[in-house]
């Protein structure tokens, strides 16, 4: 039973050199785009349907909490502008001026 204990972890230690992740880690699925931008709204507090102001409001009052001269951290920072861009691609492009054709 011991030589199997062993013979597993060295698999698991060959396929975290040489895949750059533990086993069980291709296990999980990774999150759809649906997820991600359900998570960013979460995460900021805002409703499904939010204006671009309130989204960079929800952003403004998260960044103040999470900022790392406040006592946070540079990956909450990341996270946050991540959460704040990926809402902001969501929002339908209204009122965009394309320039000019010349035809």
């Amino acid at each position: 039973m011991l030589k199997f204990a062993i013979i597993l972890a060295v698999i698991c230690l060959m396929f975290r050199w040489g895949l750059g992740q533990w086993p069980w880690e291709m296990l999980r699925t990774k999150p759809t785009r649906g997820q991600a931008v359900f998570n960013a709204r979460k995460l900021l507090r805002v409703e499904d349907g939010a204006s671009r102001e309130q989204i960079l409001a929800a952003h403004k009052r998260l960044i103040a909490m999470v900022h790392p001269d406040k006592g946070g951290s540079n990956a909450k920072v990341h996270e946050a502008n991540d959460a704040r861009d990926l809402l902001l691609d969501e929002l339908p492009d209204r009122g965009v001026d394309l320039p000019p054709s010349d035809d």
